[in-house]
């Protein structure tokens, strides 16, 4: 079983499923989903020795079948942590959809410069930081990161719990590029409102340039199906910053077992509940994301 303190075992974990409920909005133009990951299906991307679970394949056919789907225009691929820094899938699949794709990569400070402006040139717009999962690199890496990924215009991506994050303030106003908060900050939705560490985020992403993601409802709830406990979260966050949230699936949902399994389509329809204002959505799914990842607002595959 999966929490948000992000304690799981290193066990085979869940596919995720197949079919996908109907939207109930009308999805805008251009939208796009700003977190997923793909596993690949073939050796020659060997995971680490130290990860938290070991996912079923998610390639980028399965991937790309899902943005159809749900009626994603673009997607946003995240370096998943199985495969620590070796972030070749994501990028062999970025280069083949170059119009559609981007990517945040997970990388050590001393990378050499020719590799980071690949990434570029590849989509890759940001870095993550991951306290959370086995494969991850960790805080100490944060500042030597954000500076070497300023001239690109990038963004730094923590999974972390952000009951920590009082403690990092400091650092975390000092950084000299915007950080992204995964996942509504990956702490309990039971004890979230009200927390010191989830009223820091709302302090970063009201008044000092950072985002957060509207996902991974599932890991944070102890209600389903509807996850009405995580509702506050993200109305919260849509209140701090209109125009520094985006929306995210997770897909393919890893660390799950097959009973917590969420259906990708459901979880894209919460965001009407989250935010019943369709011109909220539009920004939510389309204006905010093409800024952050560098699409054209108004563009489609």
């Amino acid at each position: 079983m999966t929490s948000a303190s992000g304690t799981y075992a290193c066990l085979p974990c869940a596919a995720p499923i197949d079919t996908f409920d109907t939207p109930t909005f009308t999805i805008p133009v251009g939208a796009i989903d700003t977190h997923a990951h793909v596993v690949a299906a073939v050796s020659e991307y060997p995971m680490v020795e130290g990860r938290s679970y070991t996912p079923p394949p998610a390639p980028e056919h399965k991937y790309l079948a899902m943005l159809d789907a749900l009626g994603m225009d673009h997607g946003v691929l995240v370096q998943i942590s199985v495969y620590g820094t070796d972030n070749r899938y994501m990028l062999d699949v970025l280069r083949r959809n170059p119009q559609r794709l981007r990517g945040v990569a997970v990388v050590k400070s001393e990378i050499g410069d020719r590799e980071l402006r690949d990434m570029h040139e590849a989509g890759v717009r940001g870095l993550r930081i991951n306290v959370l999962f086995g494969g991850g690199i960790d805080f100490s890496e944060l500042e030597k990161l954000a500076h070497r990924i300023k001239e690109f215009g990038w963004h730094m991506q923590l999974l972390m719990d952000v009951q920590a994050l009082p403690e990092l303030m400091p650092r975390m106003l000092r950084l000299p590029v915007p950080a992204v908060f995964d996942h509504m900050g990956h702490t309990p939705a039971a004890s979230a409102i009200g927390s010191a560490g989830f009223a820091a985020m709302l302090r970063l992403v009201a008044d000092h340039g950072c985002w957060a993601k509207l996902s991974g409802a599932y890991r944070l709830s102890e209600s389903s199906p509807g996850y009405p406990d995580v509702v506050p979260m993200a109305r919260a966050l849509i209140d701090a910053a209109p125009d520094r949230v985006v929306w995210g699936s997770d897909w393919p949902h890893v660390g799950l077992s097959p009973q917590r399994m969420p259906n990708t389509g459901g979880l894209l329809n919460l965001l009407a509940e989250w935010s019943p204002d369709a011109s909220m959505r539009q920004r939510i799914l389309v204006s905010n994301p093409a800024r952050l990842y560098g699409f054209a607002a108004d563009s489609s595959r």
